[in-house]
């Protein structure tokens, strides 16, 4: 069972980019019926295996700005123990409730999506160059560093560690708007930094369940397995769908997740009443 989550998991993230690591939790607490606590560390590696493989083919096509996912995964590494530490004291209700949440807002997010890349449109509509925090310097093709930048940047990477840790996702629905509101780069560009950002996050936040001897390596490892395979597997057809649909199909799954999340908690609700 872990092996075909796995596959669907890997599926998903091959069609979609990333997006798809978001549904591995609810997968494994529905699935094999494991806490958000114990699912989270074990959709982390899965997540941490399959952004790294895809981070490491876009940069050798030169396509992720490595200092700038080093910067957001330093910031995030930082914050990624601290909600592996909260995750720890809060009750799995709690934990359902926040994921619950999370997935709602990534769909309600997908669903507004038109699949274009309309950043900045209406600076650029307005014949203004747009203003954004991180700007390109026109000799070097690097980003300059100042300390807008630099907030900019370490902000998305603190929150998304944050949720890495608390909830095991990878964060790529914070990352990659906020790098498409602090930059220019192409959504190409944007999408395999997100990668390597991820990778390196949720290696953060894998960290501490191996270390305290946590993780679940029955569960976990044929899952990586089978997205890693998965992943690898359906990106070459990705092309063949509408970016629309595919971001319309995922909001569509992510709304049953978050409901059946929301399902969990009210039922854990109603046996706390009637005890």
């Amino acid at each position: 069972m872990a092996v075909l989550f796995g596959i669907l998991v890997g599926g998903i993230l091959g069609l979609t980019g990333a997006g798809g690591t978001i549904v591995a939790v609810p997968l494994l607490v529905f699935g094999l019926q494991l806490l958000v606590k114990e699912a989270a560390p074990v959709a982390l590696l899965a997540v941490s295996v399959s952004a790294a493989i895809g981070a490491l083919m876009a940069l050798k096509q030169g396509k992720v700005r490595y200092r700038a996912a080093a910067f957001i995964a330093f910031t995030g590494a930082l914050a990624s123990p601290v909600g592996v530490h909260v995750a720890q004291m809060l009750p799995d209700v709690v934990l359902n409730f926040l994921f619950a949440a999370v997935l709602g807002y990534v769909a309600f997010r997908m669903f507004r999506q038109s699949g274009h890349y309309p950043v900045h449109s209406a600076e650029i509509s307005a014949g203004r160059p747009p203003l954004t925090p991180c700007q390109i310097d026109d000799s070097s093709g690097r980003f300059v560093w100042d300390a807008r930048c630099a907030r900019s940047l370490a902000l998305s990477g603190l929150g998304a560690g944050f949720l890495s840790g608390l909830l095991g996702v990878g964060g790529g629905f914070m990352i990659v708007p906020a790098l498409q509101k602090a930059t220019l780069l192409s959504m190409q560009s944007i999408v395999s930094t997100s990668l390597a950002v991820i990778a390196l996050v949720s290696a953060a936040g894998t960290a501490p369940a191996i270390l305290n001897g946590s993780m679940n390596w029955q569960i976990a490892l044929p899952f990586t397995a089978g997205t890693v395979a998965a992943m690898l597997a359906t990106g070459r057809f990705a092309r063949r769908f509408s970016a629309q649909r595919l971001q319309k199909g995922f909001a569509t799954l992510a709304v049953a997740a978050a409901i059946g999340m929301m399902g969990k908690v009210l039922a854990a609700l109603i046996g706390l009443t009637a005890e």
